[in-house]
Order: C-alpha cells, then structure tokens, then sequence
C-alpha cells in the first residue's frame, strides 16, 4: 500500500478528530501541527 496525501489525510482528520474530542484542550495545537505537515508535504519537503 502506498502513503501518499490522499490516503493519509482522511486517517489524519480521524485521528485528529478523536483526540479532539477527548482532549479539547489542545485543538489548537493539534490543527497547527496537521496545518505545518500538510504545509511540509505540500511543498515536498516531507515526503
């Protein structure tokens, strides 16, 4: 199976999601680390 966005983010909002749900505390760190990822990937920088 190959990683690429499209597969990861749909796993990536799920697991964001229930840790949102738990930890309510820590949305805004949680959507900045996804945002700065997702930034990374996009410019090819993480691949």
């Amino acid at each position: 199976m190959s990683l690429h966005l499209t597969t990861i983010s749909p796993f990536t909002s799920i697991v964001f999601g229930i840790l949102i749900l738990f930890f309510p505390k820590f949305l805004n760190y949680l959507i900045a680390a996804y945002l700065i990822i997702v930034g990374l990937i996009g410019l090819g920088i993480l691949y």
